[in-house]
């Protein structure tokens, strides 16, 4: 049995896309070929596709964490989850005002969940924990308030 030639024509040639003097964002094919995708979280991949279509030609992006969270609908702790993920698998730079999508490395970067030994891992490095010590304190500081 023999396959007929792949057709490589556009299917709807009216539509094709154009940048028309706008920005043109693109995911290099070895993000998907090379195994990138697959390593990424539900909200590593939003946020990235969200910084490389906000991204300048450089890879540069200034949108703020407020907005980024509005227009992904996540919170802040997905955010930052998310965000420190991107960093942890050199995909992105942050430099606390602005990201910067990067090349991409050799091969995608693993990243295992680190073991909380101690009692002091669990609290400086658990993001519940971290959090519940945060909401705490400020709940102790709005009742000095109070007073």
């Amino acid at each position: 049995m023999t396959h007929a030639p792949l057709c490589r024509s556009p299917i709807v040639a009216s539509r094709v896309r154009r940048i028309d003097g706008q920005s043109f964002a693109f995911i290099h094919h070895r993000f998907l070929r090379d195994g990138f995708f697959a390593h990424l979280s539900p909200t590593e991949l939003r946020l990235y596709v969200f910084l490389v279509l906000a991204a300048d030609r450089n890879g540069m992006s200034f949108y703020h964490y407020d907005r980024i969270c509005a227009v992904l609908e996540v919170g802040v702790d997905d955010y930052l989850d998310a965000r420190n993920g991107l960093i942890d698998k050199d995909l992105v730079a942050f430099d606390g005002s602005r990201f910067q999508v990067l090349s991409l490395p050799a091969r995608p970067r693993r990243v295992r969940a680190r073991r909380l030994r101690s009692r002091d891992d669990l609290r400086d490095n658990d993001p519940a924990t971290v959090r519940s010590g945060m909401l705490a304190s400020l709940a102790d500081a709005d009742d000095l308030d109070a007073r």
